[in-house]
């Protein structure tokens, strides 16, 4: 199975709950999708189980984005292979803290 070193960039209130910075790496297991990212951010930081995407439905949260090469992913299905750029390394997968309101 190959791996690869994934960037991610987390919003503050996900920073802060993990204790970490605003960017983590993660190793993962190919294929690299966001379902892969969230399984590997999830096991290495068990405090956030739950607040990337409910427990049981494996949704993503109603006020969290995925973000990957300047594209929202958000609803694309999260079994889909992620561009290269994110597997290298070059870019981060983001996931940012949605704004609701007008």
């Amino acid at each position: 199975m190959t791996t690869a070193v994934i960037r991610v960039e987390l919003p503050y209130h996900l920073q802060n709950l993990a204790s970490v910075g605003a960017e983590v790496s993660l190793e993962v297991a190919a294929p690299i999708t966001a379902c892969a990212i969230v399984d590997a951010m999830e096991a290495r930081y068990p405090m956030l189980c739950g607040t990337i995407r409910d427990h049981v439905t494996k949704q993503r949260r109603p006020f969290l984005r995925y973000f990957a090469c300047q594209q929202d992913l958000s609803h694309d299905p999260t079994d889909t292979p992620l561009p290269e750029a994110i597997v290298s390394g070059t870019e981060p997968f983001i996931i940012w803290g949605a704004l609701a309101g007008g």
